[in-house]
This record gives structure tokens, sequence and C-alpha cells, in this order.
């Protein structure tokens, strides 16, 4: 171990040894419990939503424990784990911005001359379609083994991006209803990444 750690980075790496070596699911369940309200707070602070917080947070982690075997003991583990998560608030922010649609529009003047305008492209090249596919994949993975329960609203909030009003509607079932049972889905997908080693 690196002796440059503090106590509590000596531990972090005790953690992630025993994840990545045996897949221990405690050890990934410590981990996620030590940094998960850490990390909410941090894009709660960015976004301004509790809901968007807690399903960034979600990804992080799941994008953390993805890339463990990365990490190297040369600085702490909480300094790797919040650049990972704030890449991903950045890259959540910048698909986010508005953006004009792919176009060739031809446009004809008084004298009747064609001219071509070319309009900047919000469509993803293929290694962001691909990435997103994969992403797609990976959280189904994880939704199927949710409660069935929990299933069909995970799938309506997070693959169709309903809002929580629209879920309410489609499922004819209270607001407050919606948002306590998307709370505890959230919570078990947290359990999921932790116990599971090869999910992500």
């Amino acid at each position: 171990m690196s002796k440059e750690l503090t106590n509590k980075g000596q531990r972090d790496l005790e953690l992630i040894n025993r994840a990545l070596k045996t897949g221990d699911p405690k050890a990934y369940s410590e981990l996620m419990n030590l940094y998960r309200d850490p990390l909410f707070y941090m894009f709660y602070e960015k976004v301004g939503d509790e809901d968007l917080a807690k399903d960034l947070t979600i990804e992080s982690l799941g994008k953390a424990f993805k890339k463990l075997h990365l990490y190297l003991p040369d600085y702490a583990f909480s300094t790797w784990l919040f650049t990972v998560a704030r890449n991903h608030a950045i890259d959540y922010l910048r698909k986010r911005k508005l953006q004009t649609i792919s176009i060739d529009k031809v446009l004809i003047s008084d004298s009747g001359q064609k001219n071509i305008i070319d309009l900047p492209s919000s469509v993803d090249d293929p290694e962001k379609i691909f990435i997103k596919k994969q992403r797609i994949k990976i959280l189904r993975k994880i939704v199927n083994m949710l409660k069935p329960k929990y299933r069909t609203l995970v799938k309506l909030r997070y693959f169709k991006e309903f809002s929580y009003d629209e879920i309410s509607k489609e499922l004819n079932m209270p607001l407050g209803s919606v948002k306590a049972q998307l709370h505890r889905s959230r919570e078990q997908l947290f359990k999921i990444i932790a116990d599971t080693r090869d999910t992500f």
C-alpha cells in the first residue's frame, strides 16, 4: 500500500483490493455507503434537482465500479471518484444544451439563385450512438434485477423519459405514490450496483 495515503485512503484501498480480487459485494457496498451522500450533494449543488442528482449518483457509482481496476493508489480514491463523477456531470450538462437540427436547406433568392446553408448537426456520431446503446443495455440489465412492481415505473422514467405527472396518468397512480416508489427503486438500484460485481 502507498505510504502517502491517509488512514482514510488506506481504508479505501483495502476495500478496493477486496472488491477486485474476490468480488466481495460487502466491499462494494461499503465504498458506496461511504461516498453516496457526498456524491449526491455535489450533483445537487450542480443541477439543483434532487431526483436528477440521485440519478447521476447512481450512474457515477456504476461508472466508477466499472473502472475500479484503473484506480492507482498514487492519490486518494475519493479524488479519483469525484473526478469520474464531475466528468459525468459535465457530460450530462453538455448533452442537455440546446442544439440545432442537421439539415441542408436550399434558399432561393429573388434572382433565382440557389444558396445552400449547412446548419450544425445535433445527431450523435457513431461512437456516441454506440455508447448510448451500451448504456441502455446496462441499465436494462440492472432494471431486470429490480422487484417486478418497480420495473414498470423505472422503465417509464428512465427509458421513455416520462415525467412524474405522465407516469401518474399512465399508471393511474397518485403522484405521491409514484415519487415514493421511484425513491425505493433507486435504493434498490444502489444495492444492485453495490452487490453485483459484473453488472457494469
